[in-house]
Formats: C-alpha cells, structure tokens, sequence
C-alpha cells in the first residue's frame, strides 16, 4: 500500500503542541476537510493540521478516495475494510507524530463518515490512546453477528469521542450515532454526542463548533 500523504496546515503559533488528523469521507479526498483546521485555528493554536487522501481510488466516484470499497452485499464489508485500512493509516499517524515529535498522547483524530469508521476503529486501539476522537456522521463498526461487549478485548485505549450527526442524513440514518453511543459506553469509552436539526449528511456551523471546542478542552486536560 502507497504511503498517504495529503495537505497540511502549520500551527498558527509556529510551534507543534498537538495533532490533528482529519480523515475523509468515501469518495472525498484530503482537501474536503482541511478547511476545517483553517476555523478551529483560532480555537487550536497550538495544532498542526494534516488531511491524507485516502489509500484507494474510489470505485463510484472518479477523482475521490475510499478507505475501502463498499459494494453493500457484504454485511461484514465495513468490518473487513476498516481492518484492511488500519495498518497503513497506523504507520501514518506513527511517522507524523515522530515528524512532530510529539507522543501519542496529543493526536485527535476527526473523521467523516467513512472517516469516522476509521477514526473510531483505529483510534481505539492505538497502545498510546489519543487525546480525542471526533466523528461526524459516521458509525462504529462491529462485526455484524457480534454486540460490541463480545470485541472489547481489542480496545486497548479510550480516549473521550464525540459523535455529531445530522437528524436529516439519509445516506447514513441519526440512529447509528446513538448506536455508536451505547456502543463506545459498553465499552467504558466517553462519550458526547451532539445532533444537529434539518442538516442532511454534512456538517453544519453549530456542528463545527462543538468539534473545536471539544478538541480544546481535550488537549488541555
């Protein structure tokens, strides 16, 4: 698998105290999200942005990247490609903290949608845990014959996550945030979460600023 690579923003203050790694929907790529680290600048002084594309061209959608490929006759699809995708997206969080030198301890991950997946799975088992995840309309994947209790000896970190969806998102329904929820609390991982009303599958302003205000106060603690 090619490494991963996308844009980046510097620390408004000059000097990387902390990380910020967005990770993009299926069929987006990197620059979808890295506006978002230009509004939450101000908020997060002190963090270094980066937004890889994702490692695959994307089947649907010509110029965009996937983590995985999703065909929806497989049930267990998400689960095989989260698993699939993890390693490569591990090496990159690995080498742009070392380039940062910075600790695990002050890595956030913020994903969307597919990203999101992909944030919670890979954030939750990294032996250093980050000092937060953020996931919009997304979902946790699970094994689809398995509840989340049954998994839990692979979580090896809980970072404190919050989950923002839309009440109108069509492509992946409100009910997997609060599934997502009772989720991550049997697995004792805490966790906020934030609806947004009438916003479809995106993300509005109040969403947004729930994110940069809770990705502040968790580097600060």
């Amino acid at each position: 698998m090619a490494d991963l690579d996308g844009p980046r923003l510097e620390p408004r203050s000059g000097t990387a105290k902390q990380l910020v790694v967005f990770l993009h929907g299926y069929g987006a790529d990197g620059n979808d999200l890295i506006d978002i680290g230009r509004a939450w600048q101000g908020l997060l002084p002190d963090a270094a942005f980066v937004s890889p594309h994702a490692p695959r061209p994307c089947g649907q959608a010509p110029v965009g990247r996937e983590w995985f490929p999703l065909t929806f006759r497989d049930p267990n699809e998400r689960w095989t490609g989260v698993n699939a995708a993890a390693p490569g997206l591990n090496a990159f969080l690995d080498a742009e903290l070392k380039r940062r030198n910075l600790p695990g301890s002050k890595l956030a991950l913020v994903g969307f949608s597919q990203g999101t997946m992909m944030s919670l799975h890979v954030g939750l088992r990294r032996a250093e845990a980050p000092a937060a995840i953020v996931g919009y309309s997304g979902m946790l994947v699970i094994p689809e014959d398995l509840e989340p209790e049954a998994f839990a000896g692979e979580i090896r970190s809980r970072p404190p996550v919050l989950l923002v969806h839309g009440d109108a998102d069509q492509l992946i329904p409100v009910q997997a945030l609060f599934h997502a929820a009772q989720g991550l609390s049997a697995l004792e991982v805490p966790t906020e979460f934030h609806v947004s009303p009438g916003v479809a599958h995106g993300i509005d302003q109040e969403g947004l600023r729930h994110g940069g205000e809770f990705l502040a106060r968790a580097f600060r603690k």
